[in-house]
């Protein structure tokens, strides 16, 4: 049980830091983060840990860019929901769940029927 607690107290201190970084970027940048994060958030399955590694990439990838004078969208392409696609092939997802019980049910359906 300690270990849980102190998992979870860290978790939110690393998530808590990690928006304050986003905070900190130009409103455009932040504004796309957060777009972004509620996209993926609606995908996410299981406990979400992996998307927090993505979100923590994310958000180096905009530092550098802003850093380097980009605009988001330079960065993310005008479709950001495809390059948010592209980000979730990382991360475990409902679609994913959903794809392994259909085929698990034909499977179970058709392996009975041999």
């Amino acid at each position: 049980m300690t270990n849980f607690l102190e998992k979870l107290i860290g978790d939110k201190k690393e998530w808590r830091a990690m928006e304050a970084r986003a905070k900190a970027l130009p409103e455009d940048y932040t504004f796309v983060y957060h777009k972004i994060q509620h996209y993926m958030w609606n995908h996410a399955a299981g406990s979400g840990m992996d998307m927090i590694a993505i979100f923590k990439d994310l958000l180096v990838l905009f530092e550098e860019g802003n850093a380097n004078g980009k605009q988001v969208l330079e960065i993310t392409g005008d479709d950001v929901a495809s390059f948010s696609d592209e980000l979730l092939k990382n991360a475990r997802t409902y679609t994913e769940d959903w794809h392994k019980k259909l085929n698990s049910d034909i499977e179970k359906r058709f392996n009975k029927k041999d």
